[in-house]
């Protein structure tokens, strides 16, 4: 990956390409509309994060709506033990 950085950079100083250039072409373009983008990132980063929520939510809702936890045994309780003593 650093090759191919380094050979991006040659490459771009052979042609004659301020280093300006060559950073748009690796990095991020600093554009006109980059307050779009960060506002666009952050609406889907808020969306995300609320679906990982109700995501949770759900899962412990429907955990908990189960007799037996998942991996535990089934109560071994019989009827005679609820026989009188006499």
């Amino acid at each position: 990956m650093i090759n191919n950085i380094i050979s991006f950079y040659k490459i771009g100083k052979e042609l004659g390409l301020p280093k300006r250039e060559i950073n748009r072409i690796l990095l991020f373009d600093k554009s006109k509309n980059s307050k779009l983008y960060n506002v666009l990132f952050f609406i889907v980063l808020f969306l995300l994060l609320i679906f990982f929520v109700y995501s949770v939510i759900t899962v412990k809702i429907y955990v908990s709506q189960n007799t037996y936890a998942r991996g535990t045994f089934y109560s071994t309780i019989r009827i005679k033990d609820f026989q009188e003593k006499s």
